[in-house]
């Protein structure tokens, strides 16, 4: 009884050896990954810190059950090991599906401006009037395809017309270094392409996140600004929006399972904690194209809980979205300084659209009203977040009423 006993107890320590372990080789992948980005050292971390503690537990542990256990911990030690590496291989570290990579459409350009930045955009020619019209998409990084609702009808009233994907977003180029991201480098690509079009002004329409983007601008160069409209806005200053409002919670059962599956997906997790601790090391590990695909994959999932109930199904692209970018810039605009000062002093005329459905608070369309001194809120009936797709003649009437009166 008393050796059935011991052996027990070994078994049990054995199987506690291989937990620790490989625990262990968890907690040096992530430490290594704060002082290197390399794939291969953080391999070999992990499997060095999990060979050394499974062949050091592993000797106690078997020691009730060999009289060799430093050669039985060597073998127990190489098996954790293997294992361990299968386990995650499968888990953590093999790559997520990519789809292959489509030619550009016929109506995709670019630009290369003087920020480093490579931009994709779409274009149609107005011609008449002086300031031309920028469409600026939301996200941060979830670019749309083509021109948006509404721009071939600005066309016909005589302006330009762009429609662009932010840096980091849809064709355009993606930054090794995933931290530079930020609102700053976004203003400045905007105005690096004012500059490349030689307009002495913009007219700014802004969706959701880039209503925001439309703001910092407008607060960096008011002078560069002849009007703006803000469609659906996000949080004119994120410090003090306070709770914007939530998509998520408007799932159905089916959706909300599908969401926590790709949350929940151990690759995922591992991505989430590097983010915080080394962002060079989770792009490494995650590229742009299989981070951007997975985000694509959450977005489609939640795309109709932004509309009214029983509107018709949000219209979809394929046209990448922006992981990396999406995740920082949210980040940095915790940490600009507030544009309320500047904005209250700007008098450039500005008109906000907010659908009644919209999952956002309405204080956070309000904001804009009560902070620029020439700004006018509209409330859209039965439209969500997508006024455009939902409401796409009111939305046309507004848009051209505003900017063609």
């Amino acid at each position: 009884m008393l050796i059935f006993l011991r052996r027990a107890a070994g078994v049990l320590a054995a199987l506690l050896a291989s937990v620790l372990a490989v625990a262990a080789a968890a907690f040096a992948f992530l430490a290594a990954a704060s002082v290197t980005a390399s794939l291969p050292l953080l391999y070999a971390a992990a499997a060095t810190v999990c060979l050394l503690t499974a062949f050091l537990l592993g000797r106690l542990a078997l020691r009730p059950l060999t009289r060799k256990a430093w050669r039985a911990a060597a073998w127990f030690a190489l098996a954790v090991t293997a294992l361990s590496a299968a386990g995650a291989w499968a888990l953590v570290l093999r790559p997520w599906p990519v789809p292959p990579a489509a030619a550009d459409p016929a109506h995709v350009r670019y630009w290369d401006l003087p920020t480093g930045s490579r931009i994709a955009y779409a274009h149609q020619r107005g011609g008449a009037r002086p300031y031309p019209v920028i469409f600026l998409h939301g996200g941060p990084g979830t670019a749309g395809e083509g021109l948006p609702e509404g721009a071939a009808d600005l066309a016909a009233d005589g302006f330009d017309v762009y429609a662009y994907d932010q840096l980091g977003a849809g064709r355009s180029s993606r930054l090794a270094d995933v931290t530079g991201y930020t609102v700053g480098r976004q203003v400045a690509d905007l105005e690096a392409i004012r500059n490349l079009l030689g307009a002495p002004k913009l007219i700014l329409v802004g969706r959701s996140w880039g209503a925001t983007l439309s703001a910092a601008y407008l607060a960096a160069h008011p002078g560069r600004v002849a009007k703006a409209v803000f469609v659906s806005p996000g949080a004119l200053w994120a410090p003090a929006a306070g709770e914007i409002g939530e998509p998520w919670n408007r799932l159905t059962p089916e959706q909300a399972r599908r969401r926590d599956d790709l949350l929940g997906d151990p690759r995922m997790i591992a991505l989430s904690l590097l983010l915080e601790n080394s962002p060079a090391a989770a792009h490494a590990l995650v590229p742009d194209r299989e981070a951007d695909t997975r985000m694509r994959e959450l977005l489609l999932t939640g795309k109709d809980a932004t509309t009214c109930p029983g509107a018709p199904p949000a219209p979809a692209h394929g046209n990448a979205p922006g992981f990396y970018a999406n995740q920082f810039t949210v980040a940095d605009t915790l940490r600009v300084p507030d544009p309320r000062p500047r904005l209250r002093q700007v008098r450039v005329p500005a008109l906000i659209l907010r659908g009644t459905c919209d999952y956002v608070h309405p204080h956070i369309a309000a904001a804009y009203r009560d902070t620029l001194p020439a700004a006018r809120l509209v409330e859209v009936q039965n439209a969500g977040h997508g006024i455009a797709h939902e409401q796409p003649a009111v939305y046309v009437r507004l848009l051209r009423g505003f900017l063609t009166p």
